[in-house]
This record gives structure tokens, sequence and C-alpha cells, in this order.
């Protein structure tokens, strides 16, 4: 799909990406894979931080390869009067604008609301920030760190005599990225049956909550509160890591009970499955110990073709442990091109995660990858009507 000229989806929809560091700009992502025009706007002297995060290769970092992906760069000091009315200009021929500033600065700036609504009545305004726009954290800084904190996520990650564990990646930004990827979707949904924009109040801190299921539910009626359990269920068993003769390692998952079943004969253990407590997942998660020792020491003797061959076999479900190493090669992800290669003009052929998801009549396509900074400032600008006279004032003020 890369490159591919077919009809996107959401062709003719404008995009300002105002926001930094992950969320936001991740949202403006998802929207550019499927088409929409977006247009990346960054501080002359201070570019969104992603670019300078993780391995750089050549001076160049590779991660802004992937999040700059399907955007237009320009710079803009949105502090200066010369940015702050372009901005304006530019908001008036927008659908979407994206921004993670701490709730009240735009309003410093003259650009909250109240202007760019009024400088465009169907504009959609997502907020992307650590706590939303209200309350008494909203002043606070804060990253996805602290909603994977917060959440409950790092209280139940982890073995349960081991200290609550973080993510190694940004869990919270990206769950929230995709959640205002949808809610600028619903939004402009309901613009087109009123015919007028509204604003996204994204908080970080909310997303995760939902990704970690009916854990309120159980608290407020049962006072139930997870513990950590390690790579255990207290749902299902067996369902576990274990390692193989040969040194890997595979998950078993047995969320059915026919699941269940079937694993159980396939290590022969067959007798367990006429034990009482066989019958529910709750109860075998309860005897997570026998079911771990009969799964363990079979896969323990066997090597991981060999484990995964049998368990393909029996239809039971397994994975292998895999790290990115094994990601770029396994055969299911080249069948979906879920790692697809991209031409770069700065370091050539790149290869990166594909677009989220396929659509059979409007797929979505990687047009080109994060692009230098301030690289289309001219050509956007001229677009919108600027002259060269207004960008040489515009860049003698700061403001560019």
């Amino acid at each position: 799909m890369t490159g591919t000229t077919t009809p996107t989806p959401l062709s003719g929809l404008r995009v300002l990406d105002l926001a930094t560091l992950f969320a936001g700009p991740l949202a403006a992502t998802m929207l550019g894979d499927f088409g929409a025009e977006v247009i990346k706007v960054e501080h002359p002297a201070k570019p969104d931080p992603s670019r300078g995060h993780g391995p750089s290769k050549d001076g160049i970092g590779l991660w802004w390869k992937l999040l700059g992906r399907n955007k237009r760069a320009i710079t803009l000091d949105l502090s200066k009067p010369g940015g702050r009315d372009t901005l304006l200009r530019l908001a008036a021929t927008a659908d979407v604008i994206i921004e993670n500033f701490r709730p009240g600065t735009l309003e410093k700036w003259d650009l909250g609301w109240a202007e760019l609504s009024s400088a465009n009545p169907r504009l959609v305004l997502a907020r992307v920030t650590a706590f939303g726009q209200f309350g008494p954290y909203a002043h606070r800084p804060g990253f996805g760190t602290l909603a994977e904190a917060m959440s409950g996520f790092a209280a139940i990650t982890g073995e349960p005599d081991a200290p609550p564990t973080l993510p190694p990646f940004g869990l919270a930004d990206s769950i929230a990225g995709l959640a205002t990827a949808y809610a600028v979707m619903t939004a402009l949904a309901a613009r087109d049956r009123t015919g007028e924009g509204q604003v996204v109040d994204m908080a970080i801190i909310e997303p995760i909550l939902t990704a970690l299921g009916p854990q309120p539910l159980w608290y407020d009626q049962l006072g139930h509160v997870q513990p950590r359990t390690g790579n255990r269920s207290q749902n299902n068993a067996p369902r576990n890591t274990y390692r193989t003769a040969d040194g890997s390692w595979v998950a078993v998952s047995t969320s059915a009970q026919s699941i269940a079943e079937r694993v159980m004969r396939l290590v022969g253990r067959p007798e367990l499955i006429d034990e009482p407590w066989f019958a529910t997942g709750a109860d075998r998660a309860r005897h997570s110990d026998v079911l771990d020792a009969a799964v363990g020491d079979w896969i323990a003797q066997r090597t991981r073709t060999e484990v995964l061959a049998a368990f393909e076999k029996a239809e039971a479900a397994v994975a292998p442990i895999q790290d990115v190493r094994d990601v770029m090669s396994d055969p299911q992800y080249q069948a979906l091109d879920t790692i697809t290669t991209v031409d770069d003009p700065e370091l050539g052929p790149l290869r990166m995660q594909n677009v989220l998801f396929r659509l059979s009549a409007t797929p979505g396509a990687i047009r080109w990858t994060g692009r230098p900074h301030g690289a289309d400032t001219d050509t956007v600008l001229t677009e919108l009507g600027l002259t060269d006279t207004e960008l040489t004032t515009l860049r003698q003020a700061g403001a560019l």
C-alpha cells in the first residue's frame, strides 16, 4: 500500500499538529495514514523532542521518521504576534487542531477556543494533556509514565513479590493517541450533523483505565483489588510463559474452556480435566501451580519448534516470545505487510510499522516518512497566501 494513489477515506481533511511527544502527534499520524493532510507545526528553535528520542542514524532521529510520516513540517512561534496571526489564518483553513500545551497556554497567547472557533466555527480542537483541562492536577506537568502509575497499571504489573513495573515504552501515550484519533473522528461525525466544531478534552490518565478493564467495577461491587500475579491470570489457567528445551520461551493462554482441555490432553494430563475445579477459569487459576507444572514440564522437554507444531496440531493457543528480530521475520507479519518498506530521501529504504488496519476499498498508505524540521514552511505558507515579503518579515521577527 505504500505510496499508493488509491483514494483515501480522509482525503480533503486538514489537520494542524501542534502537539509534541507522542500522544497528540500519534493521533495526527493515524489521521494522516488514511489521507488527511497533516501540517506539523513546530517551534523554530525547539522542534518536537521526539526528533531526538531514541537511536539516530547519521544524526537523524529514527523515531521521528515513524511519528512524523505523512506530515508536512512547518515552523511557527505561536507566542509571537506574527506566529499567532499566521496560525489563525491556518486555522481558518483547517478541520482539526491537535495540541498538548498545558491548560491556559493557548489562552495566554490569545489562541484559545474563543479565538480559534471565531476564525473557523467548524474547527475541532483536540486538547491532549496528562490530566485534562480542569481539576486539581490540570496544571501539573505530566507524561504517560504518570498515567501508567496513577491508573493502576503499574500496581498490577510484575511478580507478586517484586516492585510495581512500568512499561519500557510509551504505553499510556500510545493508548491516548489512538483514543484521540477516535475522539476526533467522533467530533467530525457530529459536525457533519450540526455544522459546528467542538473541543475534545483528552486526559492521558483516562484511556489506559479503559484498557485495564473492569477493575473499578470489581472494586465498587466487591471491594476486590487486583494483585500483581506476574504472567499468571486470576481468570484462567494455565496462562504463563514457559521455557523450551532449546532455551526459548513460549506463551500459553487458555481463556476458553475447550482450549484448556486441549492443552491438558496435549501435555499428557487428561485426568486433570475431570477435577471439579477444572470446570471454570477462576477455579483453574486457583490451581495454577499444578497446571503450570504440567504444562511447563512438558514444554521443557521439547524445542520451541516442536512445541509450536504440537500446539498447532492440537488447535491449542500458543505463541513464541519474540523480540524485534523475530517480529521482522515472522511469516504472519510478513503476510500482513505489518512491517513495510518505505523510501526515505535522507536514509534510503526504511522498515517500519504499516498503517494500523486494512480497508478493502479505501486503504491507508505511508506516503512519506518524517520530514526535516521546517522543510515545508515556505510551501505551506505560500499556499496560504503569504507573500515573500511577509515570509521575510516573519523570519526577521523570529516567528518562523
